[in-house]
């Protein structure tokens, strides 16, 4: 009898240190829908229990794994020395539909206020989402569902 590894999850969605919990509560969701996994990177501006984060998530919380870590070197210890990161910036190199993404990517979003930090965001291949419109960043929920789907799309092709 031959035992199956299971495989990789679609992705993971990896927030460094997120200030908002309803977008929090919102990327849980997606990584819920998708079957990614969610990993949150301290410190946050909120709390797991507050009431803000439990409304944005709902009950689908149930449906996430979730992983915290104390700091971007306790992540990164995490890391297999084939994991692939790709940090999301509007600093970006390439887009993120050129990406080319693999079944068990980490996709990187900072945190709402500033954005990935430069020694981070340096370090990783960078994309950006377009934005042809001008004007601010798009909410980090949403550059985060826009960037999941778009990288579901390519390991499963829907």
């Amino acid at each position: 009898m031959t035992t199956e590894l299971p495989s990789p999850p679609l992705l993971h969605v990896v927030l460094f240190e997120p200030e908002k919990a309803g977008n929090v509560g919102n990327v849980a969701r997606t990584c819920s829908v998708l079957g990614a996994e969610l990993h949150l990177i301290r410190p946050f501006g909120f709390h797991l229990h507050d009431r803000e984060f439990r409304r944005a998530v709902m009950d689908y919380m149930e449906g996430v794994t979730l992983h915290e870590h104390a700091s971007w070197t306790a992540f990164a210890a995490t890391l297999s020395p084939t994991a692939r990161v790709w940090a999301f910036t509007t600093h970006g190199t390439q887009l993120h539909t050129q990406a080319g993404f693999q079944r068990g990517d980490h996709l990187l979003f900072g945190p709402e206020s500033r954005g990935l930090p430069v020694w981070l965001r340096d370090a990783l291949p960078r994309l950006r989402l377009p934005q042809p419109g001008g004007g601010r960043s798009l909410n980090l929920a949403v550059a985060a569902g826009v960037a999941v789907f778009e990288a579901g799309r390519q390991i499963e092709g829907w």
